[in-house]
C-alpha cells in the first residue's frame, strides 16, 4: 500500500488543513528541495510550463523518495496528455478549467480504472515496472486523488452537480482566470468575482470536498485570511514566485545603493 498517497486522499476527504507546494521549473534539485519542505503533496504546474512528460516523470521521482504526493496539473484534460502522466507513477491529478458535469465525468473516466473508469492497464513506473503491478492497479481507485479547478462563470454556475461526483476530493480555485471570465479581468478583490468564490466554497462544505487556492506570495497572515475564508488547503507560492518576489528585492536593493 502506498502509505502516503492514501493519507492524502483521506486528509481531503475530511477537510484537514493541507499545504501544497508547487514547481514550475523542471530541475529535479528543486523537486528535491521543495520535498524537504514538509508539504502534504506538490504540484507539477504542466499547464503553464514547458516541462514534458520525461522532465514530470524525473521530477515525481525526486519528490516521492522523501514520501510526498505529487499532483501534476497537465494542459489539457486530453485522455493523451492524463495516461502517460498516470503511468509516469504521479499520485493523482489537479486538472484545470473544469466547467460541467461531464467534463468532470470524463476526467473520472480517463484517470480511474474501471468499474469506476476506463483507464487502460499498461506498465511502466506507476507499477513499479510490473512489480507492484497487481497491488498498484488494486489499490489506485481508492488512494488516488483529483483536484479538479473551478476558473469560469460557468464552472461556477454548474458546481454543485460537478460536485455530486464522488470521485472528486477537492476544488482549487483560480481566481485569475475566474475574474476574466466575470468580466474583471485581474480584479481578483472584485465583489462579483469574491462572491463567486464563496459560491464555490459554499459548495464544497455543502459537498463535502476539500477547497483551496494558491497564495502567490505567502505570509502567516495571508496564510491566516485564507482559511478564515472557508479553504481548507493553501498552495504556498511556488519556484517561479521565489525568484519573481527575489529579483524584485534585489532589484531594489542596487538601485538603492547606486543612488547613495
Amino acid at each position: 500500500m502506498n502509505q502516503y498517497r492514501l493519507n492524502l486522499k483521506k486528509r481531503l476527504r475530511n477537510r484537514e488543513k493541507l499545504f501544497g507546494g508547487w514547481i514550475s521549473f523542471d530541475h529535479p534539485s528543486i523537486a528535491e528541495i521543495f520535498s524537504f519542505a514538509n508539504f502534504d503533496f506538490i504540484s507539477i504546474d504542466m499547464e503553464h510550463a514547458p516541462i514534458s512528460l520525461e522532465s514530470a516523470q524525473n521530477l515525481f521521482s525526486r519528490i516521492q523518495a522523501n514520501q510526498v504526493a505529487c499532483l501534476p496539473r497537465p494542459v489539457s484534460h486530453s485522455n493523451d496528455i492524463i495516461k502517460p502522466l498516470l503511468d509516469s507513477g504521479c499520485d493523482g491529478l489537479i486538472v484545470q478549467m473544469v466547467n460541467t458535469y461531464d467534463e468532470a465525468k470524463e476526467i473520472i473516466k480517463n484517470l480511474k480504472y474501471p468499474p469506476n473508469g476506463n483507464r487502460t492497464y499498461g506498465v511502466n513506473r506507476a507499477h513499479s515496472y510490473g512489480i507492484e503491478f497487481n497491488n498498484y492497479i488494486n489499490e489506485w481507485n481508492n488512494s488516488s486523488s483529483l483536484i479538479i479547478q473551478i476558473e469560469s462563470k460557468e464552472g461556477v454556475n454548474n458546481i454543485d452537480k460537478i460536485l455530486s461526483l464522488d470521485e472528486i476530493d477537492g476544488v482549487m480555485v483560480g481566481p485569475y482566470d475566474l475574474s476574466g471570465s466575470y468580466g474583471f479581468p485581474g480584479d481578483i478583490n472584485n465583489h462579483i468575482v469574491k462572491d463567486a468564490t464563496q459560491k464555490i466554497i459554499n459548495s464544497c462544505v455543502k459537498n463535502h470536498k476539500s477547497c483551496g487556492t494558491q497564495i502567490s506570495h505567502p505570509s502567516a497572515q495571508s496564510v491566516k485570511e485564507l482559511f478564515n475564508q472557508g479553504y481548507t488547503f493553501s498552495i504556498l507560492g511556488s519556484d517561479l514566485f521565489i525568484l519573481w518576489k527575489w529579483v524584485e528585492e534585489m532589484k531594489e536593493l542596487i538601485q538603492n545603493e547606486k543612488r547613495k
